[in-house]
Protein backbone atom coordinates (compact mmCIF):
# COMPACT_ATOMS: atom_id res chain seq x y z
CA UNK A 1 0.00 0.00 0.00
CA UNK A 2 2.59 2.58 0.97
CA UNK A 3 4.35 2.44 -2.30
CA UNK A 4 0.89 3.01 -4.03
CA UNK A 5 0.41 6.10 -5.98
CA UNK A 6 -2.89 7.86 -5.81
CA UNK A 7 -3.99 10.90 -7.83
CA UNK A 8 -7.75 13.11 -7.11
CA UNK A 9 -8.74 14.34 -10.59
CA UNK A 10 -10.21 17.05 -9.14
CA UNK A 11 -9.10 18.59 -5.58
CA UNK A 12 -12.32 20.71 -4.74
CA UNK A 13 -14.01 20.48 -1.57
CA UNK A 14 -14.67 16.41 -1.03
CA UNK A 15 -11.34 15.40 -2.96
CA UNK A 16 -9.34 18.30 -1.28
CA UNK A 17 -10.63 16.95 1.72
CA UNK A 18 -10.61 13.10 1.52
CA UNK A 19 -6.81 13.51 -0.20
CA UNK A 20 -5.63 15.55 2.50
CA UNK A 21 -6.61 12.89 5.16
CA UNK A 22 -4.69 9.86 2.68
CA UNK A 23 -1.45 12.50 2.57
CA UNK A 24 -1.34 12.75 6.72
CA UNK A 25 -1.66 9.02 6.98
CA UNK A 26 1.36 9.00 4.74
CA UNK A 27 0.07 7.46 1.25
CA UNK A 28 1.46 9.21 -2.11
CA UNK A 29 -1.18 11.34 -3.45
CA UNK A 30 -1.17 14.11 -6.27
CA UNK A 31 -4.20 16.78 -6.31
CA UNK A 32 -5.51 17.38 -9.88
CA UNK A 33 -7.59 20.68 -10.00
CA UNK A 34 -8.66 23.29 -13.22
CA UNK A 35 -9.10 26.05 -10.92
CA UNK A 36 -5.64 28.26 -11.23
CA UNK A 37 -5.49 29.80 -8.08
CA UNK A 38 -6.83 26.74 -6.07
CA UNK A 39 -3.75 24.92 -7.21
CA UNK A 40 -0.98 27.90 -6.36
CA UNK A 41 -2.65 27.82 -3.14
CA UNK A 42 -2.31 24.01 -2.63
CA UNK A 43 1.13 24.75 -4.09
CA UNK A 44 2.14 27.49 -1.89
CA UNK A 45 0.63 26.79 1.40
CA UNK A 46 -0.95 23.37 1.28
CA UNK A 47 -4.76 22.45 2.22
CA UNK A 48 -6.32 24.10 4.89
CA UNK A 49 -9.54 21.82 6.19
CA UNK A 50 -11.34 23.69 8.98
CA UNK A 51 -13.38 21.15 10.69
CA UNK A 52 -15.88 21.58 13.68
CA UNK A 53 -12.94 19.39 15.72
CA UNK A 54 -10.00 22.26 14.51
CA UNK A 55 -8.31 23.08 11.59
CA UNK A 56 -5.38 20.74 9.46
CA UNK A 57 -3.05 22.15 7.44
CA UNK A 58 -1.30 19.64 5.37
CA UNK A 59 1.64 20.30 2.56
CA UNK A 60 0.49 18.76 -0.80
CA UNK A 61 1.25 17.83 -4.39
CA UNK A 62 -0.56 20.11 -6.21
CA UNK A 63 -1.10 20.00 -10.24
CA UNK A 64 -3.15 22.07 -12.58
CA UNK A 65 -4.85 19.92 -15.85
CA UNK A 66 -2.83 21.60 -18.04
CA UNK A 67 0.50 20.17 -16.17
CA UNK A 68 -1.01 16.77 -16.99
CA UNK A 69 0.48 16.36 -20.06
CA UNK A 70 3.78 16.75 -18.84
CA UNK A 71 3.81 13.41 -16.24
CA UNK A 72 5.75 10.62 -17.10
CA UNK A 73 4.57 8.53 -14.40
CA UNK A 74 1.74 6.04 -13.97
CA UNK A 75 -1.34 6.38 -10.92
CA UNK A 76 -2.38 3.08 -9.20
CA UNK A 77 -5.14 4.44 -7.97
CA UNK A 78 -7.28 7.45 -10.34
CA UNK A 79 -10.18 8.89 -7.40
CA UNK A 80 -12.46 10.84 -9.74
CA UNK A 81 -14.34 13.87 -7.95
CA UNK A 82 -15.90 15.91 -10.84
CA UNK A 83 -19.22 17.02 -11.23
CA UNK A 84 -20.75 14.29 -12.94
CA UNK A 85 -21.53 15.90 -16.20
CA UNK A 86 -17.72 16.28 -16.34
CA UNK A 87 -17.11 12.63 -15.59
CA UNK A 88 -16.31 11.14 -19.36
CA UNK A 89 -13.74 14.05 -20.56
CA UNK A 90 -11.73 14.09 -16.62
CA UNK A 91 -11.46 10.25 -17.53
CA UNK A 92 -10.34 10.44 -21.30
CA UNK A 93 -7.65 12.99 -19.41
CA UNK A 94 -6.11 10.83 -17.16
CA UNK A 95 -6.57 7.04 -18.63
CA UNK A 96 -3.02 7.49 -20.46
CA UNK A 97 -1.68 7.83 -16.74
CA UNK A 98 -3.51 4.48 -15.10
CA UNK A 99 -1.48 1.75 -14.42
CA UNK A 100 -2.10 -1.94 -16.30
CA UNK A 101 -3.83 -2.63 -13.01
CA UNK A 102 -5.26 0.28 -11.79
CA UNK A 103 -8.06 1.24 -10.26
CA UNK A 104 -10.36 4.20 -10.57
CA UNK A 105 -13.08 4.88 -8.42
CA UNK A 106 -16.03 8.02 -8.46
CA UNK A 107 -16.59 9.71 -5.34
CA UNK A 108 -19.13 11.34 -6.76
CA UNK A 109 -23.62 12.11 -6.63
CA UNK A 110 -25.20 11.09 -9.62
CA UNK A 111 -24.61 7.36 -11.90
CA UNK A 112 -21.32 7.58 -13.27
CA UNK A 113 -19.73 4.03 -12.97
CA UNK A 114 -21.17 3.15 -16.76
CA UNK A 115 -19.23 6.40 -17.84
CA UNK A 116 -16.27 5.31 -15.90
CA UNK A 117 -16.15 1.82 -17.10
CA UNK A 118 -16.88 3.19 -20.84
CA UNK A 119 -13.59 4.63 -21.02
CA UNK A 120 -11.07 3.30 -18.02
CA UNK A 121 -13.03 -0.63 -18.88
CA UNK A 122 -14.87 -2.18 -16.48
CA UNK A 123 -11.72 -4.16 -15.12
CA UNK A 124 -10.69 -0.91 -13.31
CA UNK A 125 -13.89 0.38 -12.40
CA UNK A 126 -15.15 0.30 -8.39
CA UNK A 127 -17.79 2.39 -7.58
CA UNK A 128 -18.79 4.21 -4.61
CA UNK A 129 -21.28 6.31 -2.41
CA UNK A 130 -20.40 8.97 -0.35
CA UNK A 131 -22.05 11.13 2.87
CA UNK A 132 -20.31 14.21 3.62
CA UNK A 133 -20.89 18.44 4.09
CA UNK A 134 -18.62 20.20 2.64
CA UNK A 135 -17.51 23.43 0.57
CA UNK A 136 -14.85 25.60 -0.63
CA UNK A 137 -15.23 29.36 -0.88
CA UNK A 138 -11.60 30.74 -1.49
CA UNK A 139 -8.42 28.92 -3.24
CA UNK A 140 -6.66 26.10 -0.76
CA UNK A 141 -8.97 26.42 2.06
CA UNK A 142 -12.01 23.81 2.73
CA UNK A 143 -15.29 23.85 5.31
CA UNK A 144 -15.31 20.50 6.07
CA UNK A 145 -18.89 20.47 8.46
CA UNK A 146 -18.43 16.46 8.86
CA UNK A 147 -14.67 15.21 9.28
CA UNK A 148 -13.92 12.11 9.13
CA UNK A 149 -15.67 10.50 11.93
CA UNK A 150 -19.06 11.78 10.26
CA UNK A 151 -17.88 10.77 6.92
CA UNK A 152 -19.31 7.72 5.45
CA UNK A 153 -18.47 5.79 2.08
CA UNK A 154 -19.74 2.74 0.78
CA UNK A 155 -18.27 1.11 -2.04
CA UNK A 156 -18.32 -1.61 -4.20
CA UNK A 157 -17.18 -3.65 -7.39
CA UNK A 158 -18.46 -2.93 -11.10
CA UNK A 159 -18.99 -6.21 -11.97
CA UNK A 160 -17.45 -9.58 -11.67
CA UNK A 161 -13.48 -8.08 -13.24
CA UNK A 162 -13.04 -6.27 -9.85
CA UNK A 163 -14.45 -7.81 -7.25
CA UNK A 164 -12.52 -8.69 -4.02
CA UNK A 165 -10.78 -5.03 -5.15
CA UNK A 166 -12.91 -3.11 -3.80
CA UNK A 167 -11.19 -3.34 -0.14
CA UNK A 168 -7.99 -1.57 -2.19
CA UNK A 169 -10.25 1.35 -2.98
CA UNK A 170 -11.55 1.02 1.15
CA UNK A 171 -7.99 0.66 2.52
CA UNK A 172 -7.52 4.21 1.61
CA UNK A 173 -10.40 6.25 1.68
CA UNK A 174 -10.93 4.78 5.24
CA UNK A 175 -8.44 7.34 6.51
CA UNK A 176 -11.26 10.06 5.20
CA UNK A 177 -13.94 8.35 6.82
CA UNK A 178 -16.12 4.68 7.91
CA UNK A 179 -16.12 2.54 4.83
CA UNK A 180 -18.56 -0.82 4.04
CA UNK A 181 -18.24 -2.75 0.93
CA UNK A 182 -21.58 -3.37 -0.77
CA UNK A 183 -22.61 -6.25 -3.21
CA UNK A 184 -25.08 -4.30 -5.06
CA UNK A 185 -23.46 -0.80 -5.33
CA UNK A 186 -25.90 0.15 -8.68
CA UNK A 187 -28.43 -0.02 -5.83
CA UNK A 188 -26.47 1.86 -3.28
CA UNK A 189 -25.90 4.32 -5.64
CA UNK A 190 -29.13 5.03 -6.49
CA UNK A 191 -30.71 4.94 -3.19
CA UNK A 192 -28.09 8.23 -2.64
CA UNK A 193 -29.62 9.75 -6.16
CA UNK A 194 -33.13 9.25 -4.10
CA UNK A 195 -31.81 11.84 -1.51
CA UNK A 196 -30.21 14.25 -3.41
CA UNK A 197 -33.39 14.48 -5.95
CA UNK A 198 -35.49 14.89 -2.65
CA UNK A 199 -32.75 17.86 -1.08
CA UNK A 200 -30.70 19.45 -3.91
CA UNK A 201 -33.29 21.50 -5.79
CA UNK A 202 -35.98 22.40 -3.54
CA UNK A 203 -33.48 24.33 -0.96
CA UNK A 204 -31.36 25.54 -4.00
CA UNK A 205 -34.59 26.79 -5.79
CA UNK A 206 -35.19 28.84 -2.18
CA UNK A 207 -31.75 29.99 -1.97
CA UNK A 208 -31.69 28.66 1.51
CA UNK A 209 -29.57 26.27 3.65
CA UNK A 210 -31.15 22.86 4.07
CA UNK A 211 -31.78 23.51 7.30
CA UNK A 212 -33.86 26.10 6.75
CA UNK A 213 -35.40 25.35 3.23
CA UNK A 214 -37.09 21.74 4.72
CA UNK A 215 -38.93 24.63 7.93
CA UNK A 216 -41.11 26.19 5.30
CA UNK A 217 -44.76 24.81 5.18
CA UNK A 218 -45.10 22.47 2.71
CA UNK A 219 -41.03 22.31 1.24
CA UNK A 220 -40.79 18.88 3.33
CA UNK A 221 -43.78 17.49 1.41
CA UNK A 222 -42.27 18.83 -2.17
CA UNK A 223 -38.86 17.02 -1.53
CA UNK A 224 -40.89 13.58 -0.36
CA UNK A 225 -42.61 14.00 -3.27
CA UNK A 226 -39.21 14.33 -5.71
CA UNK A 227 -37.74 11.34 -3.50
CA UNK A 228 -41.10 8.62 -4.20
CA UNK A 229 -40.99 9.63 -7.64
CA UNK A 230 -37.30 8.78 -7.82
CA UNK A 231 -37.52 5.28 -5.47
CA UNK A 232 -40.30 4.30 -7.98
CA UNK A 233 -38.07 5.08 -11.13
CA UNK A 234 -35.24 2.67 -9.09
CA UNK A 235 -37.28 -0.26 -8.73
CA UNK A 236 -38.71 0.05 -11.95
CA UNK A 237 -35.31 -0.16 -13.36
CA UNK A 238 -34.43 -3.36 -11.15
CA UNK A 239 -32.83 -1.19 -8.27
CA UNK A 240 -33.19 -2.50 -4.48
CA UNK A 241 -34.14 -0.95 -1.63
CA UNK A 242 -31.10 -1.37 0.31
CA UNK A 243 -29.52 0.56 3.27
CA UNK A 244 -26.91 3.12 3.14
CA UNK A 245 -25.41 5.54 5.88
CA UNK A 246 -24.30 2.83 8.01
CA UNK A 247 -27.63 1.61 8.40
CA UNK A 248 -27.81 -2.36 8.59
CA UNK A 249 -31.96 -2.91 6.76
CA UNK A 250 -34.17 -1.19 5.37
CA UNK A 251 -36.30 0.43 7.56
CA UNK A 252 -39.35 1.32 5.57
CA UNK A 253 -39.75 -1.97 3.06
CA UNK A 254 -42.79 0.59 1.53
CA UNK A 255 -41.32 2.51 -1.65
CA UNK A 256 -42.91 5.82 -0.49
CA UNK A 257 -42.14 5.45 3.28
CA UNK A 258 -38.15 4.84 2.35
CA UNK A 259 -38.19 8.08 0.31
CA UNK A 260 -38.95 10.01 3.50
CA UNK A 261 -36.73 7.72 5.64
CA UNK A 262 -34.16 8.60 3.29
CA UNK A 263 -34.47 11.93 3.72
CA UNK A 264 -35.12 12.15 7.40
CA UNK A 265 -32.17 10.46 7.81
CA UNK A 266 -29.49 12.44 6.16
CA UNK A 267 -31.69 15.96 7.54
CA UNK A 268 -31.13 14.59 11.20
CA UNK A 269 -27.53 13.29 10.85
CA UNK A 270 -25.62 15.09 8.46
CA UNK A 271 -27.36 18.51 8.19
CA UNK A 272 -26.31 21.51 10.02
CA UNK A 273 -27.90 25.05 10.54
CA UNK A 274 -25.45 26.41 7.42
CA UNK A 275 -25.47 23.30 5.46
CA UNK A 276 -26.12 24.24 1.78
CA UNK A 277 -26.42 21.56 -0.57
CA UNK A 278 -24.01 21.21 -3.44
CA UNK A 279 -26.34 22.66 -6.33
CA UNK A 280 -26.81 25.91 -3.74
CA UNK A 281 -22.72 26.23 -4.31
CA UNK A 282 -22.75 26.22 -7.46
CA UNK A 283 -24.94 28.43 -8.31
CA UNK A 284 -23.78 30.62 -5.76
CA UNK A 285 -20.21 30.55 -7.96
CA UNK A 286 -22.16 30.76 -10.91
CA UNK A 287 -21.69 27.31 -12.12
CA UNK A 288 -24.06 24.81 -14.27
CA UNK A 289 -25.09 22.09 -11.41
CA UNK A 290 -25.83 18.50 -11.81
CA UNK A 291 -29.51 19.17 -12.35
CA UNK A 292 -29.73 16.66 -15.70
CA UNK A 293 -27.49 14.08 -14.01
CA UNK A 294 -29.99 13.45 -11.05
CA UNK A 295 -33.67 15.33 -11.26
CA UNK A 296 -32.95 14.92 -14.96
CA UNK A 297 -31.87 11.18 -14.62
CA UNK A 298 -35.31 10.41 -13.00
CA UNK A 299 -37.03 12.22 -15.30
CA UNK A 300 -35.48 11.14 -18.46
CA UNK A 301 -35.95 7.59 -16.94
CA UNK A 302 -38.96 7.48 -16.64
CA UNK A 303 -39.81 8.82 -19.96
CA UNK A 304 -37.76 5.64 -21.20
CA UNK A 305 -40.27 3.80 -19.47
CA UNK A 306 -42.76 5.36 -20.87
CA UNK A 307 -44.17 6.73 -17.93
CA UNK A 308 -43.57 10.25 -16.12
CA UNK A 309 -41.79 12.04 -12.93
CA UNK A 310 -44.31 15.28 -13.06
CA UNK A 311 -42.44 17.10 -9.80
CA UNK A 312 -39.06 15.87 -10.77
CA UNK A 313 -39.75 17.92 -14.07
CA UNK A 314 -41.42 20.61 -12.88
CA UNK A 315 -37.65 20.77 -10.55
CA UNK A 316 -35.60 20.59 -13.54
CA UNK A 317 -37.75 23.29 -15.43
CA UNK A 318 -37.28 25.23 -12.57
CA UNK A 319 -33.86 25.07 -12.27
CA UNK A 320 -32.83 25.62 -16.01
CA UNK A 321 -34.70 28.50 -15.70
CA UNK A 322 -32.38 29.91 -12.86
CA UNK A 323 -29.23 28.28 -14.65
CA UNK A 324 -30.30 30.53 -18.29
CA UNK A 325 -30.61 33.76 -15.76
CA UNK A 326 -34.22 33.75 -16.17
CA UNK A 327 -35.08 33.04 -12.22
CA UNK A 328 -33.27 33.98 -9.29
CA UNK A 329 -33.18 31.28 -6.39
CA UNK A 330 -34.70 33.36 -3.67
CA UNK A 331 -36.99 32.28 -0.55
CA UNK A 332 -40.13 33.69 -2.44
CA UNK A 333 -40.83 30.65 -4.69
CA UNK A 334 -41.98 28.27 -1.83
CA UNK A 335 -45.53 28.93 -3.32
CA UNK A 336 -43.97 27.94 -6.80
CA UNK A 337 -42.75 24.52 -5.08
CA UNK A 338 -46.07 23.82 -2.71
CA UNK A 339 -47.87 24.23 -6.26
CA UNK A 340 -46.16 21.22 -7.22
CA UNK A 341 -48.04 18.96 -5.42
CA UNK A 342 -51.30 20.77 -4.88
Amino acid sequence: MGNQRIAIVRAGANGAAFGADMVRAGLDVTFIDQWPDHVEAMKSTGIQVNMPEGTEITPVRALHMCEVATLQEYFDIIVICVKAYDTRWACELIKPLVSKDGLVVGLQNGMTMDDIASIMGAERTIGAVIEVAAFMSEPGVIGRQTGPSGTWFGVGAYDETTLGREKEIANIIGHAGTVEIRNDIRSAKWMKLIVNASEFLPSSILNLPLADAVKLPGIHDVMKAAGKEAVRTGLALGYNLVPIFGDKRVEENDPDHYASALLDAVLSKWTLPDTKVTTLQDWTKGRRAEVDDINGLVVREQENLGSAAPVNKRLVEIAHQIERGELNPDPSHADLLRSLID
